[in-house]
């Protein structure tokens, strides 16, 4: 229970990675506010963590809209009169396109969602952070750090967010608010799934992505949570402007 009684917004929490930080926090006990998009999925993961005795609230949430994302943060404090967390997930990953097949409006959309919608989020949250000293957890990428083939955008993006973390570490290191970034390789999401489904054999495919971890196989999003659990508690308090990158030794063999 190394989050009793904190407070924390995650941004895309109804699936994926997102879910699994909701889940991951509240069984720490923490009070989660789930920012997502679709209104089904972000019902469902609501009463997911309230059938499990945990306190949480659903805030539909665009993150490219900064009015949705100055609301759930007010919408957090006023519910639960406090905020210790944020941990900025939504974002998405656009199949494989060279810089020539990339026009400049897709590029400005995916920068709009992956990383302006995280720096409004830091923007709105700081203020209140300060309150209770808290931190901020950017969900990155390791090919923020090591780059990947035909994904300039994303690539651009998740390496953005890691230089807005570090640059955010220093300003809110006197406020006491540490801030980091998570950069995981594979993890084994419904968008993985998707992805899989457009190939020619699925299973293959997944097991593909399983081989490029030395570990052999892709993270859970359960243990994805249980990292960002740990950068938010108690046991991180000397931790901040970090990339961590919890990836199966995936860029140990990256070359290979």
């Amino acid at each position: 229970m190394k989050l009793r009684d904190k407070v924390a917004i995650v941004t895309g929490g109804s699936k994926g990675i997102g879910l699994g930080c909701a889940r991951v926090f509240a069984r720490h006990g923490c009070r989660v506010v789930i920012a997502a998009r679709g209104q089904a999925a972000g019902e469902a993961a609501q009463k997911e963590l309230a059938d499990a005795g945990h306190d949480a609230v659903f805030v539909p949430t665009d993150v490219t809209r900064r009015e949705d994302i100055e609301r759930v943060v007010n919408v957090a404090v006023e519910r639960f009169g406090r905020l210790d967390c944020l941990v900025n997930n939504a974002g998405w990953h656009p199949p494989a396109m060279t810089i020539d097949q990339t026009s400049v409006e897709d590029f400005e959309r995916l920068l709009r969602l992956n990383l302006t919608s995280t720096f409004l989020g830091c923007k709105f949250a700081v203020p209140h952070l300060r309150k209770t000293r808290g931190s901020i957890i950017n969900m990155s990428s390791e090919v923020g750090l090591i780059g990947q083939a035909a994904a300039p955008s994303y690539v651009s993006t998740k390496a953005g967010q890691i230089g807005l973390t570090k640059a955010l570490a220093l300003d809110l290191a006197p406020d006491g608010v540490r801030v980091n970034a998570v950069c995981p390789a594979g993890v084994m999401t419904p968008l993985m799934q998707e992805w899989a489904d457009t190939e020619y054999d699925a299973a293959a495919a997944l097991a593909m992505v399983d081989s490029w971890h030395p570990l052999g196989r892709m993270a859970t999003i359960d243990e994805i949570g249980e990292v960002c659990a740990f950068l938010a508690s108690d046991e991180a308090a000397f931790i901040t402007g970090q990339a961590l990158c919890p990836d199966g030794g995936a860029a140990l063999g990256y070359r290979r």
